[in-house]
């Protein structure tokens, strides 16, 4: 699965996050749900001397007590989480399956296990859990990728640090439209009124498919006519509407439309020029993850795993998602494993940045530098410190393998 095509063109670089390592701290790993010790506790507890730790190696010189305690044996170890800075934790999210890992990670106690305790609240476009990061309501929201980077653009003071989704969207038309044609793809979309939401995943796409089939928008035979909503569920209610033809959808609308008699025009994970499309992002306020790093390692300690549950347990998957989603299990289940799209943690920077370029492109928004607005490390350091409690999981060491490839 992490083996993906990808056309993307990578940009490098991220915030640095200070770590905790030392000879010896992977000698032996237990699971706990108490935050691993403070630099500080570990000094008081062990005595100031200078031990051959590093017996198969050429260096010998691990000095307990210090301050910090150098990598003299030669070798990295990773990153320990350190005391939590905070533990509550308030989770926006929008009404989709896309964003099933926090809805996972709360069912079967991740946050818990980490330490934290995790309040989930929905919302219903991406403009509000901006404003609840930037007010200090929300630690957390997920948010999709384009509204994302342009209000990064616009000077917001937010940081991605992890992801939610790749893929997952597309859009819907009604039936008769698409009776008696082969016409297929975004060509169906010609002479029509078509609802979407402005500053969305969606209507980039949307505007990509139509500039690369030579398509112009507006409200000729030969144009496609896009009608804005302020978010995906007014969009998809005005399908209720005569003068509204087609509709853009994410997870898990795409399935209610055909249940309703709708025919899909596409979803993007199956137009080559979106596939791997980053959806959704984990979004902070700058200010916020900088202040608590040991905190966001934890909630990211707690997606990772909830990631890794939902590639082992389907059904139970299926069911953590419906608390949250009330739709019928078939329909999160098409949605959710049908290969529309992939929930994963992964921050995946070089596929926001080609996405970055092609709304640029577009006019959604001036360029702008995205690596002082990307935190990886967040992602790294939860991820490393997982493998390291686990080295043999394959769950993890794929996860380890894709980050490495696409950071």
């Amino acid at each position: 699965m992490m083996n993906r095509k990808r056309f993307y063109a990578g940009i490098l670089g991220a915030v640095l996050l200070a770590a905790l390592t030392g000879c010896g701290a992977n000698a032996e790993q237990t699971e706990s749900v108490e935050p691993a010790q403070s630099i500080e506790s570990v000094d008081e507890a062990t005595p100031e001397t200078t031990e051959d730790c590093c017996a198969d190696s050429e260096k010998d010189c691990c000095t307990s007590g210090a301050e910090s305690v150098a990598d003299c044996c030669g070798d990295t170890a990773p990153a320990a989480s350190g005391e939590l800075e905070k533990t509550t934790f308030e989770i926006g999210h929008l009404n989709s399956t896309a964003h099933l890992l926090v809805f996972v990670a709360k069912e079967e106690g991740y946050f818990e296990e980490e330490g934290l305790d995790v309040n989930l609240t929905l919302f219903s476009s991406a403009g509000e859990l901006a404003t609840g990061l930037e007010s200090g309501k929300l630690d957390v929201a997920l948010i999709g990728s384009v509204p994302t980077l342009t209000f990064l653009s616009q000077g917001h003071d937010l940081t991605v640090f992890g992801g939610a989704m790749t893929n997952g969207h597309g859009y819907v038309i009604k039936k008769e439209f698409a009776e008696n044609t082969d016409v297929k793809g975004v060509e169906l979309l010609k002479g029509r009124n078509v609802a979407s939401v402005k500053n969305s995943v969606q209507d980039a796409e949307l505007q990509i498919l139509l500039k690369n089939a030579g398509l112009e928008i507006g409200e000729g035979e030969d144009q496609v006519n896009i009608v804005y909503f302020d978010s995906q569920k007014d969009a998809y209610a005005a399908l209720a509407n005569a003068s509204i033809d087609a509709a853009s959808v994410y997870s898990p609308y795409a399935s209610l439309a055909q249940s309703q008699g709708y025919e899909i025009v596409y979803r993007c994970s199956e137009e080559e020029a979106l596939k791997n499309q980053p959806c959704c992002r984990q979004v902070a306020a700058a200010a916020t993850i900088q202040s608590a790093p040991n905190a966001y390692t934890a909630f990211e300690r707690a997606l990772i795993k909830a990631y890794k549950f939902t590639q082992e347990n389907e059904d139970k998957t299926i069911a953590d998602v419906k608390q949250y989603i009330d739709i019928e299990e078939d329909f999160i289940r098409t949605e959710v494993y049908g290969g529309y799209g992939t929930s994963n943690p992964d921050p995946d920077k070089q596929g926001t940045a080609a996405l970055k370029d092609s709304i640029v492109e577009l006019g959604y928004t001036d360029d702008f530098d995205l690596d002082s607005k990307y935190n990886t490390d967040i992602y790294k350091n939860a991820l490393d410190s997982l493998l390291s409690e686990n080295p043999d999981d394959a769950i993890y060491q794929e996860l380890k393998a894709h980050f490495d490839e696409f950071e």
